[in-house]
């Protein structure tokens, strides 16, 4: 019985799949007709398809209610080329659920001025019922003095129903930014919203401010808007689960109250004057920072797992002051554009990290460079430490080379029996970094592979049509082979056998161009 149940399910499933496949067949084949014989923005059908211009067909093949759960299922734009097809289909674009307006969708060079200002307008007066997505992204704002087209979409868009808006504008000379009306929001859509993202608008939300009963995600972007109006937005927003905040320079505290039961993740980006962030959400697990003037009064959040951090003098704070903060992080990525000293010893440990990310591009402190065997102290405050990455890329060496100076310093052994995998991105030939590498070698007795990337960020792409190289300084590829021949020499013979090596480099085009660079710049330098 059981023998035939399955095969039974197994019949069903392949059914299933060549349903899928030819319903897939059909609507390319609409797409390409539609393509075929007309011309312009398939978007633009309302405009013609009432003149008698374009003669519609009959799909009898499927039944009518499977047809439309398609074409409601299309991307915009194919959805829009279906449309003209049969009525059934012109029909269903105009409740179409999913809106789109960007210049790809449209087919406009560009998402402004009045061409896309007539289509959208043409498109949302003939929709009828609700949308389950709006999404604009209007690309010019200079020179716009009328917001009444956007006052227009919404009060169309903004109705029971709607689960995602996306609100994305851009920058002005002027400055002068759209008031986005924030009653909308709670007399309309305060019981279906889910996502809101909004970019370079206005947004005053006041205490008359109605509930957003399932309002999950929440992005505001270059949006002009102060603690005292966001909390305001905060406590009506009970089922919140992400903040993110980017460049909000008016936000100067940022307060998270235990009434934000569902909050998991927040993420505060670039905003200038925030200077303190106090969270007592009770769930929240995951945070991303990034700022140069923070004040990590982290209160209550002795559950957080995921931190991200990017300031100067990182390495220094995080030592002194997450510990005790944040006993039971998992994850630590930090990002220190410039630091005042090398790593100090770690008063307290961080138990429970597993996962540590650095990255010190600038290889530098405020008088020499930067000591990368000071971050054992690193390791050795995370007896659970699994995996480590270091990023060191440099644009120029500004170490002393292991060739310059052979004499390898010791560190009393730590033994780390939990240390699996280490990569190190920019890997040079400096002493420092060899001695590091060595230490992790020796006391990591659990490790099972170790990566030394002599270059750093996305690996040169050749599929045998396309090639494509990373950009990167003549210094860097100059201290290539210096940097392999320090692995050869003083790392190789150190790697126990159960140990997986893997030394990457720049490929053969990125050596040939750094040659060509530097005969260029050689013969720039003679000829001067």
């Amino acid at each position: 019985m059981g023998l035939f149940a399955l095969n039974r399910l197994m019949s069903l499933q392949r059914d299933r799949q060549r349903r899928r496949h030819q319903i897939r067949a059909r609507c390319r084949l609409m797409a390409s007709m539609t393509t075929g014989k007309r011309k312009g923005s398939p978007c633009q059908q309302d405009d013609d398809s009432e003149s008698g211009k374009i003669k519609r067909m009959a799909i009898p093949e499927l039944p009518e209610d499977i047809l439309l759960h398609i074409h409601s299922l299309m991307p915009m734009r194919e959805a829009a080329r279906a449309a003209c097809l049969s009525q059934a289909f012109l029909h269903s674009w105009r409740c179409h659920s999913n809106l789109i307006f960007n210049k790809y969708t449209i087919g406009l060079k560009s998402a402004s001025g009045e061409k896309f200002h007539h289509k959208v307008d043409c498109i949302l007066r003939k929709h009828k019922g609700s949308l389950k997505t709006f999404k604009l992204e209007y690309n010019e704002m200079n020179g716009l003095d009328d917001f009444s087209y956007f006052d227009r979409w919404l009060q169309i868009a903004l109705k029971p129903g709607l689960e995602e808006l996306t609100f994305v504008l851009s920058e002005t000379e002027t400055m002068r930014k759209y008031n986005f009306p924030c009653a909308l929001l709670s007399d309309r859509v305060g019981n279906s919203l889910r996502h809101l993202s909004l970019r370079f608008c206005d947004l005053h939300p006041t205490v008359e401010l109605g509930p957003l009963r399932s309002l999950t995600r929440l992005c505001l972007c270059y949006v002009s808007i102060t603690w005292n109006e966001l909390e305001c937005l905060l406590s009506n927003s009970p089922a919140l689960e992400l903040l993110d905040l980017t460049r909000c320079t008016e936000i100067r505290c940022l307060k998270l109250s235990c009434a934000l039961q569902r909050l998991i993740v927040l993420s505060v980006l670039e905003c200038r004057r925030l200077t303190v962030i106090e969270s007592k959400a009770p769930n929240l697990s995951s945070l991303y920072l990034r700022g140069s003037s923070l004040d990590f009064s982290l209160v209550e959040t002795l559950q957080l797992k995921e931190l991200y951090l990017q300031q100067d003098n990182l390495i220094r704070d995080a030592c002194a002051k997450l510990p005790p903060m944040l006993p039971n992080i998992e994850t630590l990525a930090i990002e220190s554009p410039r630091e005042v000293v090398d790593a100090p010893m770690l008063p307290t440990k961080f138990l429970y990290l597993k996962h540590l990310n650095i990255n010190l591009r600038t290889g530098t402190t405020e008088y020499r460079p930067y000591d990368y065997f000071s971050l054992v102290s690193f390791l050795d405050a995370s007896p659970s430490l699994e995996t480590l990455e270091l990023d060191v890329t440099q644009l120029r060496m500004l170490h002393k080379s292991i060739f310059a100076d052979s004499q390898l310093r010791h560190m009393p052994e730590h033994r780390h029996s939990c240390l699996k995998s280490v990569k190190i991105s920019g890997f040079s030939s400096a002493k420092c970094l060899i001695e590091l590498t060595c230490y992790i070698l020796k006391n990591a007795v659990s490790l099972e592979c170790l990566t030394l990337d002599t270059i750093y960020g996305h690996r040169c792409y050749d599929d045998g049509k396309y090639d494509w190289c990373m950009p990167m300084g003549v210094g860097i590829l100059m201290e290539t082979p210096r940097a392999l021949s320090a692995i050869r020499t003083y790392i190789e013979n150190k790697v126990p056998s159960t140990v997986k090596l893997t030394v990457m480099e720049p490929c053969s085009q990125c050596q040939a161009k750094a040659l060509r660079r530097a005969l260029s710049q050689s013969c720039n330098a003679v000829s001067i």
